[in-house]
């Protein structure tokens, strides 16, 4: 969106002043990082950093469609992220489009966390929405047949053992 784009790059632009004075003169690498995972949330949703931004995402536009389009296809979805806050703006935006899905983040209980994944499995909602770090791992997601890695983690080993919660015997 033409709002997020002008937003990036505004930011691109500092961050790479401040890397650069890191990189000259000393600092923290986690510093660098930090400006990265910026960049990260700005092309997620800009909300991410700026709560008054009121603007779309271009990014987020995207995944309504795909999903909507999936779901009219009769597929089930798994959606993951990094960010907790972008999983609880696309929750409230599928909501809003009467899209029901279940929610786990870390702060699920361990019994809430197999009894969704038991109704989701059994065909109750079609989408399931999960932090990266939650369901990355210790669930069996077999009633999917699609992964969206919606704001993936540094790690592409911990994105692969996370789709593989849908990739397990069973999964039809």
């Amino acid at each position: 969106e033409p709002m997020q784009k002008k937003m990036y790059s505004a930011y691109l632009g500092a961050a790479r002043h401040e890397a650069a004075e890191i990189i000259n003169y000393g600092g923290s690498n986690m510093r660098i990082l930090s400006l990265l995972m910026r960049l990260r949330q700005i092309c997620c949703h800009p909300v991410l950093i700026d709560e008054n931004y009121d603007k779309e995402s271009g990014k987020l536009k995207l995944l309504e469609e795909l999903v909507t389009s999936a779901l009219q296809s009769g597929h089930r979805i798994l959606v993951f992220s990094q960010f907790t806050s972008m999983l609880n703006i696309i929750r409230t935006r599928f909501n809003e489009l009467g899209i029901e899905s279940f929610y786990l983040d870390g702060k699920t209980s361990s019994y809430a966390r197999t009894e969704m994944a038991d109704r989701f499995n059994r065909g109750e909602h079609s989408v399931f929405l999960s932090s990266l770090k939650a369901g990355g791992s210790g669930l069996n997601l077999i009633g999917a047949d699609m992964v969206i890695h919606y704001g993936p983690w540094w790690n592409p080993a911990a994105e692969d053992q996370a789709t593989d919660r849908v990739h397990r015997i069973g999964q039809k």
